[in-house]
């Protein structure tokens, strides 16, 4: 099945969230948690994205997960994961008790879509301190896609971590899983790229894209997804495909806000702060100007070319 059909497949089965201008949404997408060894990419930026993360939660935000939330590919055991980022977790929960939580899975977390393994890994936890089961998230459903229906405009985001009909990360992922937990993930060890993920390969992320971004098209419907890599704020007028990025660049993290009427993408990076005893600080800005939510609902007269931003491969 090709990347329309599995799109509009998933589209025909998402659970629709309602939300205002007085509503704050935070996404992130391919956090790819590991068991913080060497070969967790995502272990250098934990203590940005937790100082992220709390900054949302104290603002009120809901936050979203587009897909690849934890590295399932490379660590058998959810269990090793949770351990090793315990405080993020912790802090997901304060999330998930305030109803603000929605999480998507994505080709390396894929074994989520089973309801049997999200009992498993999410429904409750071993306290580390006394061997005790307590809740992490109960009751808890692990999304493939979602809409955010937009009251005031009418418009709708979809949300798809953006893998659908990508013959191996989708149809065959099994054997992808294969791949990454017993070759690449020691090769990675000792630092070798994979020349062949969507995140490394600019020829195979742009045979994504161009898929995801003519389904945007022909659907006239703004899509939100992670996958690639590559965050992206299309320019009004032009095809409404966004791209979150992802929380693994060495230095940065990426994100979109949807806060006030207003869409954004977002950067959290570690600068130097000279004025202040030569400390490092955690900087938040945009990535390109906040855009209003009503210039992409409804189809433009006259289309743009999307405009889109991009980091380096270090994340500046």
């Amino acid at each position: 099945m090709g990347v329309f059909e599995r799109l509009n497949e998933v589209a025909a089965e998402a659970e629709r969230i309602p939300f205002g201008d007085e509503d704050r949404i935070v996404l992130f997408s391919d956090c790819h948690r590991g068991d913080n060894s060497w070969a967790d990419d995502f272990a250098h930026n934990q203590n940005l994205m937790f100082y992220a993360l709390q900054y949302y939660f104290d603002q009120g935000y809901t936050y979203i997960e587009v897909g690849d939330g934890d590295e399932l590919f490379e660590i058998r055991k959810f269990s090793e994961i949770r351990s090793a980022h315990s405080h993020i977790f912790n802090l997901l929960q304060q999330f998930y008790l305030e109803d603000r939580l929605h999480l998507l899975f994505g080709n390396h977390d894929i074994s989520r879509r089973n309801p049997a393994v999200v009992r498993r890994d999410f429904y409750k936890k071993i306290e580390d301190l006394n061997g005790i089961w307590e809740p992490l998230f109960p009751g808890i459903t692990v999304h493939e896609g979602l809409f955010l229906d937009h009251g005031p405009t009418g418009g709708s985001f979809f949300l798809a971590h953006g893998h659908q009909g990508d013959w191996l990360n989708d149809t065959l992922w099994p054997l992808g899983l294969v791949f990454t937990r017993y070759i690449w993930r020691n090769l990675q060890l000792v630092a070798v790229r994979n020349p062949n993920s969507p995140a490394q390969s600019v020829q195979k992320r742009r045979r994504i894209e161009r898929k995801l971004i003519q389904w945007a098209k022909e659907n006239d419907q703004p899509l939100i997804c992670g996958h690639t890599h590559k965050p992206r704020l299309p320019v009004p007028g032009g095809v409404p495909y966004f791209n979150t990025g992802s929380c693994v660049f060495p230095r940065s993290i990426t994100g979109i806000e949807i806060a006030g009427g207003w869409i954004r993408l977002v950067q959290w990076v570690v600068r130097p702060d000279f004025s202040q005893d030569n400390a490092l600080r955690i900087v938040r800005r945009d990535m390109g100007d906040p855009q209003r939510l009503s210039a992409y609902f409804g189809k433009p007269e006259e289309p743009l070319e999307t405009e889109f931003l991009s980091l380096d491969e270090n994340g500046w």
